[in-house]
């Protein structure tokens, strides 16, 4: 038996080309310069300081604490080739990396539910969308993360690996590692499948919903330039629910006809995830939303001065 087989505190990711670390490497970069600037305008603005934005804030915070758990090591991996790492901070990467996601498609819902109320019955906006409500969804959308991820933790916490403990991912991808245990492992198995498509079936019918009374409401305007302006204000968030939901699809499809895809490929799709969307969402939307971009180019204007 090998090191890497006979130490049941430590697992071994899968190594990568070294070149593949230049584009990870430029979209990380991009994505903490890009939400941290986002963060900056939104909390020195007072303008800013809307349903909306407070939504855009929890899904930079995700964003950033999903890249800051997940691409050091990563890319540690492409550089150094240190593909050792503990049981313990195994299990915190799974945590962070599965339960933000779950927190970002709850964001997503909330933010669906801000751009019905704000087009459907504004007049009602700021009575229906408090400060203390959108505190109660934020708090929600975490509960519901961890919840999602605790059942799972404790399964793992408590079975042996006596298998090999090289994981066929760059990260702790959960059912690699679950797929490690020597436990019979169908239950936490279908509890993980339950979970995923409850959450996202769940959150994309929420979604869905919310945007057909969108649709309805806003072809019932009288003119077409009121009908685009309304429908203006959902792009950035149709764009970001795009950029989140695409690559889980897509990851989820290749795992279905895997034994035509190289395992890199596999590797590559799964790590996409949590460097992609992080990136262009503060670009989205500094780009789409007039605040933040009249904000944006005033502060690079004192620069330039």
């Amino acid at each position: 038996m090998t090191s890497m087989d006979s130490d049941p505190s430590v697992f071994f990711l899968s190594a990568m080309h070294l070149w593949i670390s230049i584009p990870f490497a430029s979209m990380f970069t991009v994505a903490l310069l890009g939400n941290c600037t986002l963060l900056y305008v939104i909390k020195t603005e007072r303008s800013l300081h809307k349903p909306m934005f407070y939504f855009l804030v929890m899904l930079a915070v995700i964003d950033l604490i999903l890249t800051i758990t997940t691409m050091p090591k990563l890319l540690s991996i492409f550089w150094f080739n240190s593909r050792e790492i503990s049981f313990t901070a195994c299990l915190v990467q799974m945590f962070f990396l599965h339960s933000s996601f779950y927190m970002e498609s709850g964001v997503l819902v909330a933010m669906a539910f801000d751009r019905y109320v704000a087009i459907c019955n504004p007049l009602r906006y700021a009575t229906i969308l408090t400060n203390s409500v959108i505190a109660k969804i934020g708090l929600a959308a975490l509960t519901r993360a961890v919840l999602n991820m605790v059942p799972s933790l404790f399964f793992l916490r408590r079975v042996p690996f006596c298998r090999s403990h090289i994981i066929s991912h760059c990260y702790c991808e959960h059912m690699a590692v679950v797929k490690l245990a020597c436990a019979n492992t169908m239950i936490i198995n279908i509890f993980g499948i339950f979970v995923t498509l409850f959450t996202v079936g769940l959150d994309l019918m929420l979604i869905t919903l919310s945007y057909v009374k969108i649709l309805r409401t806003v072809l019932s305007l009288a003119s077409k330039e009121e009908q685009l302006k309304a429908f203006s204000t959902c792009v950035s968030h149709l764009c970001a629910i795009l950029m989140v939901y695409t690559p889980v699809v897509l990851t989820s499809v290749i795992h279905r006809v895997g034994y035509q895809v190289a395992l890199h490929v596999h590797i590559l799709m799964a790590s996409f995830y949590f460097v992609f969307p992080p990136m262009m969402n503060p670009i989205v939307y500094g780009v789409k939303t007039k605040g933040i971009r009249d904000r944006m180019h005033l502060m690079f204007q004192r620069k330039n001065i």
